[in-house]
């Protein structure tokens, strides 16, 4: 069974830090990219970041470039998303998802080409 468990959520003050995690199992996780994306309150699905476990390329949404890292843990399965100087605009249900992708990532691949997702963890940012 696939399963892609994500953690790490929470409250936290404007400019403060989370690190998310995202458990992967079920799948052979060295074949797939594992993106992170958010959806905040009336707001539609944003590609975060995305990181390929055959070559460790990474994306990254503009708006997260140079606060948000993205990272890989192979002997774990998990991929974490550190979150530093983090905006009230952050404040998202933050999804891992898992995408099959056997090339260099060159941008981050559409929703769509995520076979899994995970369930989702709230991320609120006060100012």
């Amino acid at each position: 069974e696939v399963q892609l468990v994500e953690s790490g959520g929470g409250l936290v003050q404007a400019g403060g830090s989370l690190r998310l995690s995202c458990a992967a199992s079920g799948f052979t996780f060295d074949d797939y990219a594992i993106g992170w994306f958010r959806q905040g309150p009336g707001k539609e699905r944003e590609g975060v970041s995305c990181i390929s476990n055959s070559d460790g390329s990474t994306t990254y949404a503009d708006s997260v470039k140079g606060r948000f890292t993205i990272s890989s843990d192979h002997a774990k399965n998990t991929v974490y998303l550190q979150m530093n100087s983090l905006k009230p605009e952050d404040t998202a249900v933050y999804y891992c998802a898992a995408a099959w992708v056997p090339t260099t990532l060159a941008t981050m691949p559409p929703p769509s080409e995520f076979d899994y997702w995970g369930q989702g963890t709230q991320v609120t940012v006060s100012s």
